[in-house]
C-alpha cells in the first residue's frame, strides 16, 4: 500500500519580500532628503542671523531695500551694487570732457607743475585742439635721442594722474627744430619726432597704466614750430613732445573704432544645397559567388564547379 505524502503547505507570506524592498527604498529616499536638507538649514541659519542683526540694529529697511535692488549687504548694513551691472558699465563709454573740464585740469597742472614750468621744462596751454602739455627736450630727452630720461618719470606721473581723470583721447605729437639730423639711428627729423612720441606713449602705457586705446602718436618733424628756429632758445622750445588731451570738437575729426563687417555672421537664408544624385542600386547578389569566393578559396574555379555538382 502506497504511503500518502503530506500536502505541501502553500506560503502566503511572499508579499513580505516586496514589502521589505519597498521599506529599503523608502529608507534610502528619506536618507537622501535628510542629507539634502542639511545644506538648506545652513542657508536658513545665515538668513536668520542676518534678519536678527537687522532687527537689533534697526537696519531692516536697508536690508530689504538691498535685496530688492540686488545689492550685496555688508555686515554694517550698507549695500553694495551687485556685479550684474558691471558689463553694462564697461560697455558704456563716458562722455568726453568739455572745455570747462579741460580748463579745470589746466589749473591743476599749473599748480602741480609749478616748478617744472618755472624751469622751462614743461609748458601747458588750452587751445582749439584741447589741453596741450609740451614736454620739452631739455627735461625729458638727450640731444638727438628718443630715450626718455628716467629722472623725468616723476613729472610724467604727475601729468598722467591728471589725464586719468579726463576720459578724452590723448594724442602724442613729436616735434623737432629745423636743423637736419642724420646719424646711425635716425635718418631724418621725421624718424626722431615719431620715435620720441612713441617712447612717451610707452612710458604712459607701461609705467602710468594709461589705456593704450586712448592714445595715438604723430611725428611732425620741424613743420609745426611754436617759436622761431633762428635762435637757440626758439629751437629749444620747438624740440618737444606735445601731449594733447583732445577736446570734444577735436574728437569729431578723429577716427572711430568700428567692428569688423559681419562676415562671420550667418546669412539670413542659407542657399539650398544641390540635390545629391541618386545612389546606384546595389547589384543583385550572385548565389554562387556568395557561397564561395574564387579568389580566396584554394582551387579557384575548380572548387566552384565542384560545389555546383
Amino acid at each position: 500500500m502506497k504511503k500518502k505524502h503530506a500536502a505541501v503547505h502553500e506560503n502566503h507570506e511572499r508579499w513580505l519580500v516586496s514589502y521589505a524592498d519597498f521599506i529599503t527604498l523608502l529608507f534610502a529616499f528619506f536618507v537622501v532628503m535628510f542629507a539634502t536638507a542639511q545644506k538648506d538649514k545652513t542657508k536658513e541659519k545665515i538668513v536668520a542671523e542676518s534678519i536678527r542683526e537687522a532687527l537689533q540694529k534697526g537696519q531692516l529697511s536697508s536690508t530689504i531695500e538691498g535685496i530688492i535692488n540686488h545689492r550685496k549687504i555688508r555686515p554694517d548694513g550698507k549695500g553694495e551694487k551687485a556685479d550684474a551691472d558691471a558689463p553694462k558699465k564697461a560697455a558704456e563709454k563716458p562722455a568726453p570732457a568739455t572745455k570747462a573740464d579741460l580748463a579745470k585740469a589746466l589749473a591743476v597742472l599749473n599748480q602741480i607743475l609749478a616748478k617744472e614750468l618755472a624751469q622751462g621744462n614743461v609748458a601747458v596751454k588750452l587751445d582749439d585742439r584741447g589741453l596741450v602739455v609740451s614736454m620739452r627736450e631739455l627735461g625729458f630727452f638727450a640731444s638727438g635721442d628718443n630715450a626718455v630720461d628716467p629722472e623725468s618719470f616723476p613729472i610724467i606721473e604727475k601729468i598722467a594722474k591728471v589725464i586719468e581723470g579726463v576720459p578724452n583721447a590723448v594724442r602724442l605729437e613729436g616735434h623737432t627744430d629745423s636743423i637736419p639730423i642724420h646719424n646711425s639711428r635716425f635718418r631724418s627729423n621725421w624718424e626722431l619726432s615719431t620715435a620720441r612720441s612713441i617712447a612717451m606713449l610707452e612710458i604712459l602705457r607701461d609705467r602710468c597704466e594709461i589705456p593704450p586705446e586712448r592714445m595715438s602718436v604723430a611725428g611732425f618733424a620741424e613743420n609745426a614750430p611754436v617759436d622761431t628756429n633762428d635762435t637757440q632758445e626758439g629751437r629749444m622750445h620747438n624740440r618737444r613732445v606735445d601731449l594733447i588731451v583732445l577736446s570734444a570738437e577735436a574728437l569729431r575729426g578723429e577716427p572711430v573704432a568700428v567692428q569688423a563687417p559681419g562676415a562671420a555672421q550667418a546669412p539670413a537664408t542659407a542657399p539650398a544645397a544641390a540635390p545629391k544624385p541618386p545612389a546606384p542600386k546595389p547589384a543583385a547578389p550572385n548565389p554562387i559567388a556568395s557561397k564561395v569566393n574564387p579568389s580566396k578559396e584554394r582551387g579557384g574555379w575548380w572548387q566552384l564547379l565542384r560545389w555546383k555538382r
